[in-house]
This record gives structure tokens, C-alpha cells and sequence, in this order.
């Protein structure tokens, strides 16, 4: 590692983590340079749900490649993106009866939280965005303004303002409704909280902690959205493309956000590819007035269309991440209850939380899993819970071995 040491900056992280040199990567196992094998759980945090180096979308990107058609294009018109555009809103948005427009934004996730963030205020012409504690929308300083992350907000160096934080579901307890709270103070012109351009939610926390919204409570949310004319986005970036089940994570509650934000992964193949889906009436930006130079990631575009075409055409893959969710769901929630109880098991589909109460627990059954052959990280206000995040083409094999990996470690851990 003496090169990365030497050269890198000290905010690399996740090769700390994991202190090894990846060489090469196939569906859910990562070979290290000195032929180490691991199972992967962390899953490009999220941006690999298909695995790695999928095969066939892998064959879509060579036989693209080769034919010398245009990889980078601005945002000019090329087949690829019309083929993707006309797939996704066939295969997924007219399945579902919604009806968008597209806006690719640069091929960050935290881009894309700007534009739906900017968007949202030229349209109201208000400057506030509601947000919620221990959410988290990316390192830019707008998306940091709206995430509750102390660590990252120290170190944006900013003043940062422009978001107002409210409590998420179930942030005073079960018995404590947020959403009624948060229409309360939004209705009363006094309650010194200005009336907002965006109400911004997930419907699964992922850096906060695996914390999972309420049917009810996401449904309400998005009515006070609409009585108080503020837009009502859902950051669907990691808890997108299939990761709860369904292809959008507000499927279940049958939500029709007015803005969408997707990434991670949705090229299908770990290649950066941010778009907001956005109500066409709401598609108010004036030619040129939101840019950036890498809004035509073509390659994505055909890696994402494949990946549309292989999983998304019929509901034999949502079935499938259902049940190997309740399959995982199953084993940790028989690990929870062997070691009396004192741990908890939240999430939904293929996001899964194991809370540990104390994070120096967490870090050693992480440490000890990578140590035996697993790569899985931490979330949550102290990095006390364990994310679970594999692909979700992973096989049962591999995802039982996973598990009994991180069941020894965490025993080990305990001692």
C-alpha cells in the first residue's frame, strides 16, 4: 500500500476499511492482488446492484465500444440515450403510471441533489428545503446544507444554510408522529420556520442508519407537501433501482414524488450515471440554465438499458430480491435473538441494518468479517450499525457463507 500512502490524500476511506489491493471482481466476490477472495457486501456502496462485471451487460458495453459510436456527447442527442430514455419510461415509468421528463444531471448523485435543489427553488422562488435528521444527500455544499451528518457538515469548512431539519419516522419513538408535527409548524405562519421550495426525503436512510419510513408517514409527508406548495422529492440514489424490492423505494406506498433523484445504480454497471426524474409541469429550466460537461455518459446509458432489459421486464426479479431479503432478514434477526436480544434487525428488501448499540463493537465485526473474507461497512449516527448491502444477484451460497462469516466475527467481536 506504500504508493496509495505516499501519493494519496489523507480523506481516502474505504481503502482503509479495507486494506488490500483489488485487482479483480466478478458478481459478488473481489479478488485482491495477492489472490485474497472476498465476498462483497458493500456492493460499490450501493452502485452495484447487479454485481460485478456482470456478464451481460459487460458483452452490451464491448459490443458498443467497438463499433466506434460516441462515448462522450455533452448532452447532445445520440441513439444510445434515446434507446435508454424510451426503455426507462416504457419497462419502468408507464408500468407504473408515472409520467416524467428526464434531466441528466453530472454524474455524481450529489449533482443531481443540486439540480432537483435548485430546480425546486426557481420554481417556488422560496429558498428553504426541509430535510431530516441523520438523512444524507452528498458532499456538495448544497446536498450537505440538507444532510444531518456531523462529521461531514464539520467538514464542508462552510457556512451552511438554506435547510430546515425535522424528525424522521420514528426519530421520538413509535408513539410520536413527526409527519403530524411537521404539518403543525408548516401550518402556523409563526412557528418561525419559513415556508418551504422542497420537502426532501429517503424512504430508507442508508447513511443514517437503515431508519425505514412508515407507509403512512411517507403518504403524509408528501400530502404536507402539497398543501404548503412545496415540491416533494424522494432521494432514491441508493435505495433505487431495486434495492427494497421494487424498482423505486416508494413503490409500497404508492407515492408520486414531483421529483425523482437517481444514481448509483442505475447504469447498471458501477459507471457514473445521475438523472432527476422531474413532473413535466415542473420542467421549468430554461435552455443551457443547468449544465455540466459529463451529462452524456453513452456507455451508461447502454449499460443501464441492458440492465433494464435483462431484470426489469417482468416481476420474476422484484420476487427474487424479496425473497433473498427475508431470507437475510431471517438469519440476522436468529443471530439477534441468539445473543439475547441485545441487537436489532431493520430494513427493507436487500437493506438491511444490524444495530449494535456500541460502535467499538460494530468496528471489531467488521474488522474481524473483512479479516475472514467479507467486505461489509458501518452506518448510522456512530457507525454503530452494520449496513447490509449485497448484490442483489447474489446466490444463496454466497450470501449464507457472507453471513456465517460475519456471524463468527461478531461473535469474536463480543468476547
Amino acid at each position: 500500500m506504500g504508493a496509495f500512502e505516499a501519493l494519496e490524500s489523507n480523506v481516502r476511506s474505504y481503502s482503509r476499511s479495507f486494506p488490500a489491493i483489488f485487482s479483480r471482481a466478478r458478481g459478488s466476490i473481489m479478488l485482491t492482488e495477492d489472490g485474497r477472495e472476498l465476498i462483497d457486501f458493500l456492493s460499490g456502496a450501493g452502485a452495484l446492484n447487479y454485481g460485478h462485471n456482470n456478464h451481460q451487460i459487460k458483452a452490451a458495453i464491448a459490443e458498443y465500444l467497438a463499433s466506434d459510436a460516441v462515448v462522450h456527447g455533452l448532452d447532445m442527442a445520440t441513439p444510445a440515450k434515446r434507446e435508454f430514455m424510451q426503455t426507462f419510461n416504457s419497462v419502468i415509468l408507464r408500468e407504473r403510471n408515472l409520467q416524467y421528463r428526464f434531466q441528466f444531471t453530472g454524474p455524481t448523485g450529489a449533482n443531481a441533489i443540486e439540480a432537483a435543489l435548485k430546480l425546486s427553488r426557481k420554481v417556488t422562488g422560496r429558498q428553504n428545503i426541509i430535510s431530516f435528521t441523520h438523512g444524507y444527500h452528498g458532499m456538495s455544499l448544497g446536498a450537505i446544507a440538507a444532510s444531518g451528518n456531523g462529521f461531514y457538515r464539520t467538514g464542508s469548512g462552510a457556512s451552511l444554510s438554506g435547510a430546515t431539519f425535522m424528525p424522521y419516522d420514528g426519530y421520538l419513538g413509535s408513539a410520536f408522529d413527526t409527519a403530524d408535527y411537521l404539518r403543525k409548524l408548516l401550518m402556523d405562519e409563526s412557528s418561525g420556520i419559513d415556508c418551504p421550495a422542497a420537502i426532501l426525503v429517503e424512504t430508507v436512510q442508508g447513511e443514517g442508519g437503515i431508519n425505514v419510513a412508515g407507509k403512512e408517514w411517507l403518504q403524509s409527508i408528501q400530502s404536507i407537501a402539497k398543501n404548503v406548495g412545496a415540491l416533494f422529492i424522494v432521494d432514491d440514489i441508493q435505495m433505487g433501482c431495486g434495492r427494497t424490492g421494487d424498482f423505486f423505494s416508494f413503490e409500497f406506498a404508492s407515492l408520486s414524488p414531483d421529483i425523482v433523484v437517481l444514481s448509483k445504480s442505475l447504469s447498471g454497471y458501477g459507471l457514473p450515471l445521475s438523472m432527476l426524474l422531474i413532473k413535466e409541469e415542473l420542467d421549468a429550466w430554461r435552455p443551457g440554465e443547468y449544465t455540466g460537461t459529463f451529462r452524456g455518459n453513452n456507455l451508461a446509458f447502454v449499460s443501464a438499458t441492458a440492465a433494464l432489459n435483462l431484470y426489469w421486464r417482468s416481476q420474476t426479479f422484484s420476487q427474487e430480491v424479496r425473497r433473498m431479503g427475508e431470507l437475510m432478514r431471517r438469519r440476522l434477526e436468529a443471530i439477534a435473538s441468539g445473543h439475547r436480544n441485545s441487537f436489532a434487525v431493520r430494513g427493507r428488501g436487500m437493506v438491511l441494518g444490524f444495530h449494535c448499540q456500541i460502535a467499538e463493537i460494530a468496528e471489531a465485526t467488521v474488522r474481524k468479517s473483512f479479516e475472514k473474507g467479507l467486505i461489509i461497512e458501518r452506518c448510522g449516527p456512530i457507525d454503530q450499525v452494520i449496513k447490509f448491502l449485497p448484490a442483489l444477484t447474489i446466490d444463496t451460497e454466497t450470501l449464507d457463507k457472507g453471513i456465517e462469516i460475519f456471524d463468527e466475527s461478531l461473535a469474536e467481536a463480543l468476547k
